[in-house]
């Protein structure tokens, strides 16, 4: 049947819901800890358990991070707050509703530009909220009983919701890499999916192109990873389009993705807001923002990885490439900011960067902070090779693997010790070049007439039988005085 559709006739309209736990030491309402991990139900108290006589308190790290994202996002900042009672059944919360923040939301508006082939987008924001985190139920630990564990029950969450401005699943992904990207670079949330303290939930629906009116939406849950999440939003866009194409109708309800075997499948018909009864929290109190606080949040707030990489563009005068990869990862471009401190070299340091540093790095699975040489040695190594001591192939196949072997020694003794320093001696390279001629008389002959492109045979010859220690520029040079002369 789907042979016959013409699925270009029609769009989809994409909103995402992005819940990301807060980096607290403790959770949103109590000292409990907001750690991962740990044995079942060891990190509650009286306060997460919900038990009669106890009463919540407000985090005050969790609003400082929540509005560092927002100013982050460009979006207006909320001064006057107050929390609401989701009165939604939650299995998972001891309390049986879940804290939120309706009318009110911290963080209003904003947007996130991204950029999708080679386009420039700017996802609108409808919001940033703070609420709580549910426990975890598992239905697979006891044959006969679902077991909950509260642990995460009260960790502090944003939610992060977007306006429905998506229409492809690259766009959903290219947004949710950016806003992993800036949560972990604003020290935020750590992005980890698959630990599930970062999520997403997302909205689709699908109208005729040209149509302005909303079609009925679906939301898609259970996906953790980026990856997944662009897989669920194909799937649930080719699945209504089937669905409509064959006379059936959409019905507004909540699905699950199988990342097993790339479907989904239905949860419960959706609820509508009033499904869940929000009313003001009468045990937290309105709170409200100075200027004064917003000002000395904002003041903290690092170089963001755009403005950063614009930065590099601008006074480095690196590719535009470079600079944005480098950027990807906050922990990156703190090594190459000490690297760049220590040499003046700026585009050879990108080089290494985005060459043998980050070669070594893929074949160990590890992040930059694994990476055993230090930013000032790294720079020194750099320096021999501008000041013509070794080549970069010695560089970065002999003496970068002896400095991960060792990474306090110095890379000119290493290169010493190795016996690898460049010999810029013409008189003793002058006798590798005659050997190598003298080897190779047909490919003289067809250089001489006319084949210039053997130039690099030769070069790559008096390189070899010189253990590559010969100056490559000088060695060019003396080449070409040889044949042409």
């Amino acid at each position: 049947m789907s042979a016959s559709i013409d699925y270009n006739k029609y769009e989809a309209v994409i909103g995402l819901e992005v819940h990301a736990q807060l980096l607290t030491e403790s959770k949103l309402f109590s000292s409990d800890s907001a750690a991962f991990g740990g044995a079942p139900n060891t990190h509650i108290s009286p306060v997460t358990l919900g038990h009669p006589g106890t009463l919540p308190f407000l985090n005050r790290k969790a609003v400082e991070l929540a509005i560092r994202l927002g100013f982050a996002c460009h979006c207006e900042i909320e001064r006057e707050n107050f929390f609401a009672r989701k009165n939604y059944f939650y299995p998972d919360l001891p309390k049986g509703y879940q804290i939120s923040q309706h009318t009110a939301p911290i963080c209003v508006g904003g947007y996130v530009p991204v950029t999708v082939d080679g386009k420039a987008l700017d996802v609108r924001l409808n919001r940033i909220h703070l609420e709580e985190d549910a426990g975890k139920s598992m239905h697979d630990q006891d044959p006969h009983n679902s077991l909950i564990d509260y642990n995460r029950a009260g960790v502090p969450l944003v939610e992060i919701v977007t306006e429905p401005d998506l229409h492809h699943a690259d766009e959903a992904y290219a947004y949710l890499t950016e806003l992993r990207r800036l949560v972990r670079w604003l020290d935020v949330c750590d992005g980890n999916m698959e630990e599930g303290s970062m999520r997403c939930d997302a909205n689709i629906s699908i109208r005729l192109k040209g149509e302005t009116h909303l079609g009925t939406k679906v939301e898609v849950k259970n996906m953790n990873s980026i990856r997944n999440v662009k897989r669920a939003i194909e799937n649930e866009i080719k699945r209504q389009i089937d669905l409509v194409e064959a006379g059936g109708v959409i019905t507004q309800e909540t699905r699950s993705f199988d990342a097993s075997n790339g479907s989904s499948f239905s949860l419960r018909s959706k609820e509508e807001a009033n499904d869940y009864r929000y009313f003001p929290e009468p045990d937290l109190a309105p709170f409200s923002l100075t200027d004064e606080f917003l000002a000395g949040i904002r003041k903290s707030l690092p170089e963001l990885p755009e403005e950063k990489a614009q930065r590099y563009v601008r006074e480095l005068q690196l590719p535009e490439y470079d600079a944005r990869v480098i950027c990807d990862d906050k922990a990156t471009a703190t090594y190459f900011e000490a690297l760049i401190a220590a040499t003046p070299h700026h585009k050879a340091a990108a080089n290494w960067m985005l060459g043998p540093v980050k070669s070594w790095l893929n074949d160990q699975n590890a992040d930059i902070d694994a990476f055993p040489v230090q930013p000032a040695t790294l720079a020194a190594l750099i320096a021999i090779i501008a000041e013509g001591k070794v080549n970069f192939s010695i560089a970065s196949q002999r003496i970068l693997p002896a400095l991960l072997e060792a990474p306090h020694k110095d890379p000119l003794a290493v290169a010493t010790e190795l016996n690898l320093i460049q010999d810029t001696d013409a008189g003793s390279i002058l006798p590798v070049i005659e050997a190598v001629l003298a080897k190779y008389p047909g490919k003289v002959a067809e250089y001489k007439a006319g084949k210039k492109g053997l130039i690099g045979l030769f070069v790559g010859e008096v390189m070899k039988m010189s253990a590559g220690k010969a100056d490559p520029k000088l060695t060019n040079e003396l080449l070409l005085k040889q044949l042409n002369g």
